[in-house]
């Protein structure tokens, strides 16, 4: 439709008249002009059969010649052909069938990759430094009713180990569930890890959890999380678990350390009694020890001292039953000696015409004046 200009003179480039403006550039022109400059290059003006031969093999040749590929040294080179999973290659030049039969995938299979959950990683060039934790992720409840902040990170990169029942290197279960099972691996892997860090956190005690359980719960959970991805068909291999931190919530810290200081007081005082305990006991033992020897030597002597006064009884009775009478005598002399021998004695005579007391010489009375006179003359030397 030829252009009609309407009002103040412009073109169809609204620029002033016609006569004065550049035109604009004439496509049909120039179509012309590629046409003729293209016969002039091919053999028999491109115009016959030949030439138009020639044409297509060059064209199918070049669309063959796509179809090399380069796997880099972490990569896997996963081929397809009319969209389905033919084979994987190793790293190195290979050779597929080009778009839009064939298709090459290149997914890196030794990369390992790190989630973390309950906190962001630190900042380029500040290393170990946490710049936030994240609450709704951290914050998990234990099986005794208390709240825990536990921050951790998960290892894990594509999975490329052999099925156990069949496969082979050139058609890897893992790395075909990784491409057309799970549409975002990252937060698939940040799931399924809170998901099994509640499970095992909430079956397991506060303070064992943060004390002597971390390295279980590590291995427990590194298991637990690997089943879900499996059941999941992701093709995800969880190599590591590193858990960062284990610590009360951080409203409660402070009642938390409170509480511990206490804990530790108890346990020093606990210590203490059960050394005193200790130290009683051991004296307590010691000296019933001591007391049930005493008995037995004190047991042992009497049994001694009774075992000869039996032999000594029957030795006399032995005697008694040859001569009665001398052996009644001499056991009523003997008895006498024993009862009189520490009293002061008078004898006194009875029979008829007898000087009533009898005068004699107290041989045992200076006896026992010499022997108690003689400590005193030695006390008295001393001096």
């Amino acid at each position: 439709m030829p252009w009609n200009p309407q009002g103040g003179g412009q073109g169809p480039w609204g620029s002033g008249p016609s006569g004065s403006a550049p035109q604009p550039p004439d496509i049909e022109e120039m179509l012309r002009r590629g046409q003729e400059r293209f016969k002039s290059i091919m053999p028999g003006g491109g115009g016959s059969g030949r030439g138009l031969a020639l044409i297509g093999v060059a064209a199918v040749a070049l669309w063959l010649s796509s179809g090399f590929y380069e796997v880099g040294p972490k990569e896997l080179g996963v081929e397809m052909v009319f969209g389905k999973m033919k084979s994987t290659e190793p790293p190195g030049l290979n050779y597929n069938w080009p778009a839009p039969i064939g298709l090459t995938l290149k997914p890196q299979v030794t990369s390992i990759n790190e989630i973390n959950v309950g906190f962001q990683p630190s900042a380029p060039g500040k290393r170990g430094q946490v710049l936030r934790t994240i609450p709704e992720e951290s914050l998990m409840l234990t099986g005794d009713e208390n709240i825990i902040d536990i921050q951790f990170t998960v290892f894990w990169k594509i999975d490329t180990r052999l099925p156990e029942k069949g496969g082979s290197r050139d058609n890897l279960e893992g790395v075909r569930n990784f491409l057309f099972n799970i549409r975002n691996p990252e937060m698939t892997v940040k799931n399924a890890a809170e998901s099994a860090m509640r499970e095992i956190i909430g079956k397991g005690e506060f303070e064992s959890s943060r004390t002597k359980g971390r390295g279980q719960i590590a291995i427990e959970f590194k298991k637990l999380i690997q089943e879900i991805l499996d059941r999941y068909g992701a093709g995800i291999e969880v190599t590591d678990v590193q858990i960062a931190n284990v610590n009360p919530p951080a409203a409660v810290i402070d009642a938390f350390r409170d509480v511990q200081v206490a804990r530790a007081d108890m346990e020093r005082k606990v210590n203490e009694a059960d050394a005193y305990r200790n130290e009683k006991v051991q004296q307590a033992q010691g000296d019933a020890a001591q007391i049930t020897l005493r008995a037995e030597a004190y047991k042992q002597q009497k049994i001694e001292i009774s075992n000869g006064e039996a032999k000594r009884f029957l030795s006399v009775y032995e005697q008694y039953r040859q001569e009665k009478d001398i052996t009644r005598r001499r056991l009523y002399l003997e008895t006498m000696k024993e009862v009189m021998l520490g009293m002061d004695k008078v004898l006194i005579d009875n029979a008829d015409g007898g000087p009533g007391v009898m005068p004699y010489l107290p041989l045992d009375g200076l006896t026992r004046d010499r022997a108690a006179a003689a400590p005193a003359k030695t006390g008295g030397t001393s001096k």
